[in-house]
Formats: C-alpha cells, sequence, structure tokens
C-alpha cells in the first residue's frame, strides 16, 4: 500500500491568513514605541522607518512570488534556494531558519502568561495575576499551550483553519480597537514638552529599519505550505502579496494612531524609564473595558502566532527528509489527517527547549535577534535564487508565472540582494558593536554557531547519499515528489 502523502486542501484564504498570523504578533503592541530607546535619536521617524523596512520586505515577497510559481512544493525557502542556487546554502540556511524559528515559537509561548497576567490585572483580578507570576505556572502553562497547538496541527488543515481564522479575526478586531482610540482621542489637551532633538538622522532610520524588519518577517510560512496548497501557482504567489499588504498597512495605521494620540516625546520619555506599550500609553485615557480589549489584544495576537509558525517549521522539516539530508522518518505522513506527524513533534520538541531556556535565563532578546539575522540571510537568498534560477535550472525557471520578463526578475533580484543586504549590514554592525555584552551573548556569532552544526549535518547525509548510489546532481536539479 502507497504510503500516506500530503494533500492539497488550503486554499487563498488559508495560506493568507497563515501569512498574516505569522507576521502579525504582540510586537506591534510594544517594539514601535519601545524602539525610542533602542534607537536614541529616531524620535518622530518611526513612521518614515516602517515604510523604509517595507521596501526590502516587499522585494522579498516578490522574490518568494516569482519562485513560489515555479517550485510550489513543502518547504519552499529551503526547495527554491536548493534548486536556484546550491543544495548547500539551501539546507543550511533554512536550517537556522528552522532552528530561530523553533526558538521564536519557544518565546512566544514564554511570553504568554505574562500577558494573560497583564490582562487579569487590567481587569482587577489581582489574585488570579499573582497565581500567573507563581514560577511552576509560568513554565508548564506556556508548555500546556504549544502542545495544545500541536494537536491541532497533528489533526490536519481543516482543523488548522478553523482554529486560525477566528484567532486572526480576533486580532484584527481587538487591534481596531487601539487604531479608533488613537485618532478619536487625539493628543492631550496638555501641551506635551517641548520636542529637544531634532528631526532623526539617516542614520537613525535606517537602524531603525532594521529593527522593524522583524515586523515582517513571517510572510515565508504560506511558501512552506507550498505542498498543500490548491492551484499553487495562483494562489501561492497572491497570497504572499496579500499577506504582505495587509499586515503594512495594519502597522501602519496601528503606530499612527497611537502617535497620534501620544506625542512621540511623550513615548520617548516613557521608553527611557521603564517598558512600555501601546497599552500601557493609552490606558490612562481609555474605559476600563477597553483598557482590557488592548491589553487582550496584545495576548490573542501572541497566541495566534503559534500554529502558523508550527506550520511552517514542520513543513522545512518534511522537505530536508523529502530529499534524505535528514532521515526518511521525519517525512512521515498520518494516514488519516496528512499532516508530517514526525515533523511536527520534532520541530516542538526543539520549542519546548526554547520554553525552558527562557524560564532559566529570565531573557528572550537573543533569540530574536538571531531570527532576524537568519530571515536576513534567507531573504537575501531568495533573491540571489531569482538571479541564479534561469542559468542553474532553465527548465525550472520557464515554469515562473510572475514577472515573467526576466529584466523584471533581474531588477527584484538585484534590488533585494542590494537593500537586505545592507540591512544586514546595519543588524550585524550594532550586534558586533554592542561592546557591553559578551561575544557569546551575541546573536551574529551564534548564528555563525548554529550554521556551524548545520553544515555537519548536511555534509554527513550528502555523503551518504552518495554511499547509497544516489544520483545528487539529478536529486537537487528536480522538484521532490507530489
Amino acid at each position: 500500500m502507497a504510503s500516506a502523502r500530503l494533500v492539497r486542501s488550503i486554499g487563498l484564504v488559508g495560506l493568507t491568513a497563515t501569512g498574516i498570523a505569522s507576521m502579525v504578533g504582540a510586537g506591534i503592541y510594544v517594539v514601535p514605541f519601545m524602539i525610542q530607546r533602542h534607537v536614541p535619536g529616531i524620535g518622530s521617524g518611526v513612521l518614515l522607518a516602517y515604510l523604509l523596512a517595507a521596501v526590502p520586505a516587499v522585494l522579498a515577497g516578490l522574490a518568494y512570488a516569482i519562485l513560489a510559481s515555479a517550485m510550489p512544493r513543502a518547504g519552499g525557502s529551503y526547495v527554491y534556494a536548493s534548486r536556484g542556487l546550491s543544495p548547500y546554502l539551501g539546507f543550511i540556511a533554512s536550517f537556522s531558519q528552522w532552528f530561530s524559528l523553533c526558538v521564536a515559537i519557544g518565546v512566544v509561548s514564554y511570553l504568554l502568561t505574562a500577558f494573560v497576567r497583564d490582562v487579569a490585572l487590567a481587569a482587577g483580578a489581582v489574585e488570579i495575576a499573582g497565581w500567573l507570576d507563581w514560577p511552576v505556572l509560568r513554565l508548564f502553562l506556556p508548555l500546556a499551550v504549544l502542545w495544545c497547538f500541536v494537536a491541532v496541527n497533528l489533526r490536519g488543515l481543516q482543523t488548522y483553519q478553523r482554529v486560525l481564522l477566528p484567532l486572526l479575526g480576533l486580532t484584527f478586531l481587538l487591534g481596531a480597537v487601539v487604531i479608533v482610540a488613537g485618532f478619536v482621542l487625539g493628543p492631550p489637551v496638555a501641551p506635551a514638552s517641548p520636542s529637544v532633538s531634532p528631526p532623526a538622522s539617516p542614520g537613525s532610520i535606517a537602524t531603525a529599519a532594521a529593527l522593524l524588519f522583524s515586523s515582517f518577517i513571517g510572510f515565508d510560512a504560506i511558501a512552506q505550505a507550498g505542498g498543500e496548497a490548491r492551484d499553487p501557482s495562483r494562489t501561492l504567489p497572491m497570497a504572499i502579496g496579500l499577506a504582505i499588504g495587509v499586515v503594512a498597512v495594519f502597522y501602519a495605521l496601528f503606530a499612527a494612531a497611537v502617535y497620534h494620540a501620544v506625542p512621540w516625546t511623550t513615548v520617548r520619555d516613557e521608553a527611557l524609564r521603564h517598558d512600555t506599550s501601546a497599552a500601557a500609553l493609552l490606558g490612562a485615557r481609555l474605559p476600563t473595558a477597553l483598557r482590557v480589549a488592548v491589553v487582550a489584544g496584545a495576548a490573542v495576537a501572541l497566541v495566534k502566532d503559534l500554529p502558523a509558525m508550527l506550520l511552517g517549521v514542520s513543513r522545512l522539516m518534511f522537505a530536508w527528509a523529502e530529499d534524505g539530508i535528514v532521515p526518511r522518518v521525519v517525512a512521515s505522513v498520518h494516514p488519516r489527517f496528512h499532516t508530517p506527524r514526525v515533523a511536527i513533534v520534532a520541530s516542538a520538541t526543539v520549542a519546548s527547549a526554547g520554553i525552558v531556556g527562557c524560564h532559566l535565563a529570565g531573557d528572550f532578546f537573543l533569540g530574536v535577534d538571531i531570527l532576524v539575522t537568519s530571515m536576513l540571510v534567507n531573504f537575501l537568498l531568495m533573491c540571489g535564487s531569482v538571479l541564479a534560477l534561469p542559468g542553474r535550472n532553465p527548465a525550472l525557471a520557464r515554469e515562473i508565472r510572475v514577472l515573467r520578463s526576466p529584466v523584471a526578475q533581474r531588477a527584484v533580484g538585484i534590488a533585494g540582494v542590494v537593500l537586505l543586504g545592507g540591512l544586514l549590514a546595519v543588524h550585524t554592525a550594532r550586534d558586533l558593536g554592542a561592546s557591553s555584552v559578551p561575544w557569546y551573548l551575541r546573536s551574529t556569532p551564534l548564528w555563525l554557531g548554529v550554521m556551524a552544526v548545520g553544515s555537519a549535518v548536511y555534509w554527513r547525509e550528502l555523503r551518504g547519499l552518495r554511499r547509497r548510489g544516489v544520483n545528487v546532481q539529478a536529486l537537487f536539479a528536480a522538484l521532490p515528489p507530489e
């Protein structure tokens, strides 16, 4: 009897929701305001930095759309780079992406308890908030929530969509509370302290854009589901474009609304004194019910990340196993639900280790920095794959259905390499320039360590393939089977 396979059962709505869910997280409630501390001098230039960050994100999205139309398979980014550039680059880049996303899943899960505690405090449930600070609950509640979503993902794409779509709708509904309240409230009657800072410098805006680019990470989850998309050559590119467009508009409205109600000088002063958020900045001017809604919006935005991120990382592992780069058992598919059960459980196990690590270390920002580095490199490789595919694999290049003009493809690839490379340089320089932080607690050396581990895995498994007589060149010239 033939082994079970993935089935093409997710349409445009489910794919778009997957991308948006992976992109819009609780960070929108914090990052646009705490950036006043992390990038001194950005001042009123936050919205400009957001717009600048969106440009390379759009270019990366176009590169993904071009490649997805020609190579609609599970594990998207790994397949694109391994067929467009080289198997080695495809694997180690996607390995660091997989590892950092698993850590990010652990971080998201761990933060959930604190966000639920804040909802309880906003509602006046002080006793419940106190329980949520117990160390046992801080550890085991995130683990329980994570494995609940593992069960959701294991039960197939229909169950996955029935859970994800309501959570995504609630995220936008509660986010709309912030947007409407910010624009309706307007600036406070009492004049804010006068501005004492000059306009943001180009350097400050570029540094802020490199940080804010992390807000656009996540649309690649759409490509990872390429093996399960209906009419993939059409729906994958459309879903990527829709996800980036919706998220860019939502981010701009959200940040603009808060800065409309709270002068940037006040945001700056609050960020320098202590950690702040949209809820803290607007909370004093809102009635209790709306204040609870704003805090709950951050919690819902956080929890709905989990099913979409689990889908993405598990399909990367599945694609490696399909090519024989990791043991074939990882490509095992549930006979009833048609989900890659071993890949889902393995990815969730690494994410669980991330939860334990956050609990022991009491910090999570290092994992976020590693994720940004990994994804910038990944997006760079996608743009490079657009440039290299026609020469390396002309047969696959002829299957491209988005921006068919070679001139347009080269323009996207070159512009993406230049802008993403610039952001990566800014991000790396900021990381290595942090003289107060030991080298082993900086994201760049740790990311290089992850790449070294990925390289060792790749060369070991590649030797195994050759010993078994596999024609490696032919294997990586063609797409994995349906």
